[in-house]
């Protein structure tokens, strides 16, 4: 039952990195603006803020690939501690930035948790 579990944190990491890659590098383009909700004023003025937030987000992105290849018990506590960074990052997005990313952060890190701990 590991298999699906690893799976689902792989599929979090990549989204993280996409993440990254709209924070950090696209956060001007229309791509970029249209997922956060941007105009082209506030994309320009807020392009270092958002910089540090990819940054942010690649860590996570990083964890999660780390605990995918580390051996155990390290990968399990790897897997606990980055997948709950990325919950609680998406309830306070939701809370302070926009509902949606409870849906698009938080529901499926609370899913690969609960896959991870039914493996384990």
């Amino acid at each position: 039952m590991r298999v699906p579990a690893d799976v689902v944190v792989a599929a979090i990491a990549l989204l993280h990195v996409y993440i990254l890659v709209l924070e950090m590098f696209l956060w001007t383009t229309p791509r970029a603006m249209k997922a956060f909700g941007t105009d082209p004023d506030l994309a320009r003025k807020t392009k270092t803020l958002a910089a540090n937030q990819g940054l942010y987000n690649g860590f996570l992105a990083a964890g999660l690939v780390w605990s995918l290849l580390a051996p155990d018990p390290t990968a399990f506590h790897a897997k606990l501690f980055f997948l709950t960074c990325v919950a609680i990052a998406g309830l306070y997005g939701a809370a302070t930035a926009n509902r949606r990313i409870l849906f698009i952060q938080t529901v499926p890190a609370v899913i690969a948790l609960v896959l991870v701990l039914l493996a384990h």
